[in-house]
């Protein structure tokens, strides 16, 4: 999923650069304005915005492409692509609607376009996973990643609070970053919201017990076949999607299969 993300944002970009033209129609009708609130009908630029980057600046989208290979290939590997992309996406729409709530309050009549705000959401989570991996500094000086972390939350605080009219939506970053943060110590899963991870409402209703046989065979079966839709699960959206049930069946396979080998 991190390299067709890359594909999508590499693909925007040169139609940015065949249809914009001198007005840059394709850019502003893609990307998010701070006059988002007033007008609901323009959702659809909270995600739009972030696969849009400055078709006079080809350092943007090199930058947060390189960004989005750095940090959202471990991630993608822990959460499983489908979560990645969840936590992707919700991660720009939350920089956008900050970083628009903050412009219209400053009247800056302002537009959004960049991955950064997902990107530095990457980041944080890739960095609380991996505090200590060292990053070499334009291949030279190396830094552990917690101090880079610091180090852009730092800068991007400093150029919220002195914007000195900087281009660099910092207020977006910092967006990114609270979330990414936000994710990463509550133990969020936006699976659990998918019709997979919703809590079966008929089982719950079931109040009276039903009576079973016991049936070695077929329920040695019958675990093999939910692991087997676990393992499934796991290879497709991560770990971390595993519901608690989920957790114990797994548990109780490896309990039964160590008692075999003894």
């Amino acid at each position: 999923m991190v390299v067709n993300l890359i594909l999508l944002n590499v693909a925007a970009f040169v139609a940015q650069l065949l249809f914009d033209g001198p007005q840059e129609r394709f850019t502003s009708a893609l990307g998010l304005h701070d006059e988002l609130l007033s007008k609901p009908w323009q959702i659809y630029q909270l995600v739009t915005y972030g696969f849009l980057h400055d078709p006079h600046d080809i350092a943007h989208i090199l930058f947060n492409m390189f960004g989005l290979w750095l940090f959202g290939t471990d991630l993608e590997a822990i959460y499983g692509r489908a979560e990645f992309v969840r936590f992707y996406l919700v991660s720009i729409v939350i920089s956008g609607l900050v970083w628009s709530g903050i412009e219209v309050m400053n009247e800056n009549n302002a537009m959004l376009i960049g991955a950064s705000g997902g990107v530095m959401a990457l980041m944080v989570v890739n960095v609380l996973h991996f505090p200590r991996r060292v990053y070499y500094i334009m291949g030279i000086l190396p830094l552990p990643a917690w101090a880079m972390g610091a180090l852009y939350a730092l800068a991007d605080l400093s150029g919220a609070l002195h914007p000195g009219g900087s281009q660099v939506a910092n207020v977006a970053h910092l967006a990114g970053m609270a979330f990414g943060l936000l994710y990463f110590q509550t133990g969020m899963n936006f699976g659990r919201f998918a019709p997979g991870g919703m809590p079966n409402f008929k089982r719950m209703l079931r109040f009276k017990p039903r009576l079973k046989l016991h049936d070695p065979e077929k329920e040695s079966s019958n675990l093999t076949a939910q692991v087997d839709a676990i393992l499934e699960k796991i290879s497709r959206e991560g770990e971390g999607s595993l519901s608690r049930s989920e957790r114990r069946t797994l548990e109780e396979a490896s309990r039964k299969y160590q008692q075999r080998r003894r």
